[in-house]
């Protein structure tokens, strides 16, 4: 089975929003990208311009080049999604999009489909991830993996820098050069299954 469409609060979509000057973006099942700010948009890519079935994570991260050259530590990025579909498939093993996902990636990625037989699952809370950046160079950001009470299959993720780092300095020259007036807020209300 599969199952229904993912949909975020209103209130959530104003969280993020309001965490402006931060990228955050939530994740739904599968690693589905159900919504994200202006800054997420700018740091990572801006999803909202894909088709709604290709807004997924791991699917981004395995099968879009500019994922590949962002990430400086993609192997490791790669593989917490990995661990992560596998912790997702173990969850709702019946779960036909998630499987149809998997079944994808391991066509298309020799890498995911080698680290998919290992059969790793971990669940990631926080941690780091070294990019870098097309317009402003080399930024490590610290994220912290909320998921929302009473909504278990959804996952905000708040991205921040050490205070007056260089990437401080780089998150700020990003925002200032991507900043829009308000209206620039989008985010994808609900994605397909």
């Amino acid at each position: 089975h599969t199952r229904g469409v993912q949909r975020v609060r209103p209130g959530l979509y104003q969280l993020i929003d309001a965490l402006d000057g931060e990228p955050a973006l939530v994740l739904g099942r599968r690693t589905d990208i159900l919504a994200t700010n202006r800054m997420a948009r700018s740091l990572f890519a801006d999803f909202e311009q894909l088709p709604p079935e290709e807004r997924n994570y791991a699917r981004w991260m395995f099968l879009d080049d500019h994922a590949r050259s962002l990430f400086v530590d993609w192997e490791d990025q790669a593989r917490a999604a990995v661990e992560g579909l596998r912790l997702e498939m173990g969850r709702n093993p019946d779960d036909q999009a998630t499987t149809a996902l998997v079944e994808e990636l391991r066509e298309h990625s020799p890498e995911f489909d080698g680290w998919w037989q290992q059969h790793r699952v971990h669940q990631r809370t926080h941690g780091s991830k070294r990019l870098r950046h097309p317009l402003v160079g080399d930024l490590t950001v610290e994220y912290e993996a909320l998921t929302l009470p009473g909504d278990p299959d959804t996952t905000l993720f708040i991205y921040t820098t050490e205070p007056n780092s260089d990437s401080r300095d780089g998150l700020d020259l990003l925002a200032s050069w991507t900043f829009t007036d308000s209206a620039d807020y989008q985010s994808n209300s609900e994605t397909s299954d």
